[in-house]
């Protein structure tokens, strides 16, 4: 098994590319090792001194380190905790459905909103180790919440408000703003 690694925009994150997939449906994000308890596998990287966070995305993984860790002795140590992971068959990466938020009804407006989130945006933050979920609309506003290394990115505040927030009041006249929530 060969696993490719990626820097993010993120310095404090990086992507892990196992080459097989990881995720089949959905994303799960994991800001604790007691949180990763429901993921074999966060939980197992959790157990790496210095994992501050882990992100499961479709085919990566995004690690995050606290700030005293360095690349330099994290990074083998987390190639050979996801290599043991995938070639032992410690199947499934997580033991129960990913989080789902009830949006309650949805409008026209949150329905434009979610698709140009999923197929224009979702798409370039995953590139980055990331991934981006709707939370609400509410009087012209739009939350989100960035997950994976698009969560706590220097330049994350930047792509919202001059990429995302610019690109969905272009489309969605309604949308006044972007913010990001936890």
């Amino acid at each position: 098994m060969f696993i490719q690694t990626e820097n993010t925009p993120n310095p404090s994150t990086l992507k892990f590319l196992p080459g097989r997939e990881v995720m089949p449906a959905g994303t799960a994000d994991f800001g604790s090792a007691e949180a990763a308890t429901r993921s074999p596998l966060a939980a197992k990287l959790f157990t790496v001194d210095g994992v501050a966070s882990v992100f499961l995305g479709g085919d990566f993984i995004t690690v995050g380190k606290t700030e005293a860790a360095t690349w330099g002795t994290l990074k083998p140590l987390l190639l050979s905790a996801i290599m043991d992971f995938f070639t032992a068959g410690l199947l499934p990466v997580i033991n129960e459905g990913t989080e789902k938020v009830s949006d309650g009804e949805e409008t026209d407006i949150v329905r434009q909103i979610k698709e140009l989130l999923d197929t224009r945006v979702r798409p370039a933050v995953a590139q980055d180790g990331g991934d981006i979920i709707f939370r609400s609309f509410d009087d012209g506003i739009v939350y989100v919440h960035l997950q994976g290394a698009c969560s706590g990115c220097p330049s994350s505040t930047a792509t919202l408000k001059h990429g995302i927030e610019n690109m969905l009041k272009y489309y969605v006249p309604e949308v006044v703003a972007v913010q990001a929530v936890d």
